[in-house]
């Protein structure tokens, strides 16, 4: 069994830090919170959780507040948060398991855990991500990076547990917060350059600048080395300011960019197959979603991932495209597969009723031709 010291940096949190505290009940044996300059109730609240509440003048980066969380950590492994995460009670009772099993002398030096990033009406995963999020403190993890900081990553020693840590942001906005710092960073760097760049040309996107953002990722993608995950965030972001500017031939160029960097994964073929499904071209399509579907379970790497380019989008699109074809019989196995994820789908449930009609006419009208027997 190991300990644990969970550790925050926090600012006017006083919506949300209460409910991180309560999710993560009996897993931390100790808690130390970061402050960077709160004005509301956050102080107040922190120190109902734990004595280990500490000011900490706010710099313009975030990997030096958080590196400061770390150094007053004292157990055998650190676990971080955000304030608006939340660890379900399923998933709490996962990380509880996980506790006892990691043996405090053994040879992990960090676990990577699944980040939930949007969820849908029931609270099933709509967006997913995964983080390293426990790390043995004397292994002497750093975070870089003033903005969008990462933990440097271990050569070895590290684990992946199917426990998800759940993003619950409140309304509100740090875009303004993040450019000012991002141009003092390029200011003082001189120019802006691999993953400096890559933050920038997203803050763009975040602001719907998408010619300045696809400016940017097209530069970066231009640069002869790079993080794996950022060239494969890069393509997709690419995409998408392409399609907004209404440029659909660059659009499908850059999806199909992504495959430089590693092989297919389902949200690119999911997507490089909706390029041909718009130009009504079925055939085409049926291959991209096919291929979606054959890559599913191909590791994502440690970026955001539709959930559904992963189970149920493929199979309701194959569903419309061998529809479109006149292939019912496929048309209603595909819809099938892809209620085995959404069971109680209006829209699939809609298009089963039609298909099973069209697919028994066509059935019986088969019979009466002599192509098939007769059913029993």
């Amino acid at each position: 069994m190991i300990t644990i010291s969970l550790c925050m940096i926090v600012k006017n949190e006083e919506r949300t830090l209460a409910r991180c505290l309560d999710s993560v009940a009996g897993i931390a044996d100790e808690i130390v919170i970061v402050d960077t300059g709160s004005s509301d109730r956050t102080m107040d609240i922190a120190a109902q959780y734990t004595d280990q509440v500490y000011t900490y003048e706010w710099k313009e980066d975030f990997a030096a507040a958080r590196n400061e969380s770390f150094a007053k950590a004292t157990q055998e492994y650190i676990l971080w948060l955000d304030a608006d995460d939340v660890l379900l009670p399923a998933e709490r009772a996962k990380l509880a398991v996980l506790k006892q099993q990691l043996p405090s002398e053994g040879e992990t030096a960090a676990v990577i855990l699944n980040y939930t990033l949007a969820e849908g009406p029931e609270g099933s995963p709509l967006v997913t991500d995964r983080r390293l999020r426990l790390v043995k403190r004397d292994a002497g993890y750093r975070w870089h990076g003033r903005l969008h900081e990462q933990l440097s990553f271990p050569p070895s020693g590290v684990i992946t547990a199917d426990i998800a840590v759940t993003h619950r942001r409140e309304a509100g906005h740090h875009s303004a917060r993040n450019v000012r710092i991002l141009r003092k960073w390029i200011a003082e760097e001189g120019v802006a350059q691999g993953r400096l760049l890559f933050y920038y040309a997203g803050e763009c996107y975040d602001r719907q600048r998408y010619a300045a953002a696809a400016r940017g990722y097209a530069k970066l993608l231009e640069q002869p080395s790079g993080y794996r995950e950022d060239r494969l965030i890069a393509c997709a972001r690419l995409a998408e300011c392409y399609e907004r500017l209404g440029e659909p031939g660059r659009k499908l160029g850059a999806l199909l960019q992504s495959f430089q960097y590693d092989l297919p994964h389902a949200d690119f073929c999911c997507a490089i197959a909706a390029c041909f499904h718009e130009r009504q071209e079925p055939v085409s399509a049926i291959y991209w979603y096919m291929q979606a579907v054959d890559v599913s379970s191909h590791d994502p790497g440690l970026r955001p991932v539709p959930v559904a380019c992963r189970t149920w989008l493929p199979h309701a699109r194959l569903s419309l495209c061998y529809a479109h074809l006149g292939n019912w019989e496929q048309a209603l196995m595909h819809n099938t597969k892809a209620r085995e994820y959404l069971p109680n789908d209006p829209g699939l449930l809609a298009n089963r009723q039609k298909l099973e009609v069209v697919v028994r006419k066509e059935m019986k009208e088969r019979e009466e031709r002599g192509e098939v027997s007769p059913r029993k």
